[in-house]
């Protein structure tokens, strides 16, 4: 029964009691209105649902031999880069021992800047994907992602390349490689 209209000067009647059961009708009964989820409303970049061709690509893109493949192109290229710069300001490329006196021609010297160039390039690549391989598998055996991931790689990675010189240099370049992967990761982040 809705309430009399009171009179002017009357104050107004209170208002009924809230009944739970019809709030919960309304929150999740059968009278509930579904709203659409717009992130934009909450801050976020609204973004479609993805297709399975993007899915797909995500899958192989988060895959370790991608990462690994990566890895080890990244570092042939930066490796070849780095090798062709040291050797061009290296005041003995292109030198003869047996002839101390003679100038270099211009081909000795790119011969020499392209071999240290493919030397750096291997070597980089090499340990780009040590070290990416190392990690993925850290990773995946963890199930997590900081940055405990890429010091226990850096180390795996530097033990394994400095072992081969010895037991010493193997700790020695752990300590070193795991040591330049935390700051590397702590720069990053």
């Amino acid at each position: 029964a809705a309430p009399s209209p009171s009179a002017p000067g009357e104050p107004a009647p209170p208002p009924p009691p809230l009944q739970y059961s019809l709030l919960l009708q309304h929150l999740v009964g059968d009278k509930r209105q579904p709203r659409a989820w717009d992130p934009a409303a909450l801050g976020g970049i609204p973004c479609p649902p993805k297709s399975e061709e993007q899915k797909m690509v995500e899958r192989v893109m988060e895959s370790c031999p991608f990462k690994a493949a990566l890895a080890c192109v990244g570092g042939f290229v930066l490796g070849g880069a780095f090798g062709i710069f040291t050797a061009g300001i290296d005041t003995n490329v292109g030198f003869d021992p047996k002839d101390p006196y003679r100038t270099p021609t211009a081909k000795e010297v790119l011969k020499d800047m392209g071999q240290r160039g493919i030397s750096y390039a291997k070597n980089f690549a090499i340990v780009g994907a040590m070290f990416s391989c190392t990690e993925c598998v850290v990773e995946s055996y963890r199930g997590k992602s900081d940055w405990k991931n890429s010091v226990i790689s850096g180390c795996i990675t530097g033990g394994a390349i400095g072992f081969r010189a010895g037991l010493k240099a193997g700790v020695i370049g752990c300590g070193g490689f795991a040591a330049f992967s935390a700051a590397v990761d702590y720069y990053l982040r």
